[in-house]
């Protein structure tokens, strides 16, 4: 037979206690958590960063070599309008009435703008293609630059990772060990609970009088419901499952009380004089 309670044994006295020690335990695996900081979350950002500046490169190499081949169209275009002035001078030399010249050096203007709108286009092109290749050496920097720290980062990160990493694993052993002792609704409304708080407290002991999660106030009642350890109390504001300090080996700062404030009285002239003068009948003659 096994020497430790069951859960039906166990008095509600000792399921506050196992579960505040759940609690304290789960609350060094958050300080753990807390210890390797952002890291996580920089990590990923960074990772994220360098897919974003790995894309925009490979959009400038892609927008670059679309222009290169737009600058071959280009200036196959220009050949075969230079070929087309070419032939349309030699068609020139051999007209013979005012009509047919009139339309040849109409097309041979056409040609020749043509071409020069071409030349435009590009120059244009060509201007693009070294905007885009300071652009792409900005991004490689910027790339480099995100590497690097990336690297330092995950570096920082496996070092605290690797320290902390066993324990961790300790505290997650023993706390699986006090689960048992609390029972199923209990401990589901106390992981609730705790996914839900920003702190991340699930139990809370009674401080000056207020609940130690929400800091509202608890009747004097309801505090000596919870020190009688009789059932399972929770916060009507927070939701929290309150214990007793004394019960936890909790001490409760004391309340300081109000000072009374000083009560000053304006002493008229006549009594200032009068406090300043000797009583004649205590001097020796």
């Amino acid at each position: 037979m096994s020497e430790k309670k069951t859960e039906k044994e166990l008095s509600v006295e000792e399921r506050l206690k196992a579960l505040y020690r759940l609690q304290t335990l789960l609350s060094e695996i958050d300080r753990i958590k807390i210890l390797r900081g952002e890291l996580p979350n920089e990590v990923k950002d960074l990772e994220d960063e360098i897919v974003r500046y790995q894309t925009r490169c490979q959009r400038h190499r892609d927008e670059i070599a679309d222009l290169k081949k737009y600058i071959q169209e280009k200036t196959g275009q220009i050949e075969d309008h230079k070929a087309k002035v070419a032939r349309y001078d030699e068609q020139i030399k051999n007209m013979r009435n005012n009509r047919e010249y009139s339309f040849l050096e109409k097309e041979k203007e056409f040609e020749t703008l043509e071409i020069e709108l071409a030349e435009k286009n590009i120059r244009e092109a060509q201007e693009r293609q070294k905007v885009k290749l300071e652009e792409i050496k900005a991004d490689e920097s910027e790339l480099a630059d995100n590497k690097h720290v990336l690297e330092e980062k995950k570096k920082e990160l496996e070092e605290i990772v690797s320290e902390t990493r066993q324990e961790e694993e300790k505290i997650r052993e023993q706390a699986k060990e006090i689960e048992p002792l609390i029972d199923a609704y209990t401990l589901a409304a106390f992981k609730r609970i705790r996914k839900n708080a920003r702190n991340g407290l699930g139990i809370v002991t009674v401080e000056r009088n207020a609940c130690g999660g929400c800091f509202n106030r608890i009747p004097p009642q309801r505090q000596l419901e919870i020190k009688m350890h009789k059932k399972i109390i929770v916060c009507e504001y927070c939701g929290r499952i309150m214990v007793d300090g004394a019960l936890v080996g909790v001490e409760e700062t004391p309340v300081e009380a109000p000072k009374p404030a000083k009560r000053t009285t304006r002493k008229s002239k006549a009594a200032q004089e009068a406090e300043t003068q000797v009583d004649i009948t205590d001097v020796e003659v």
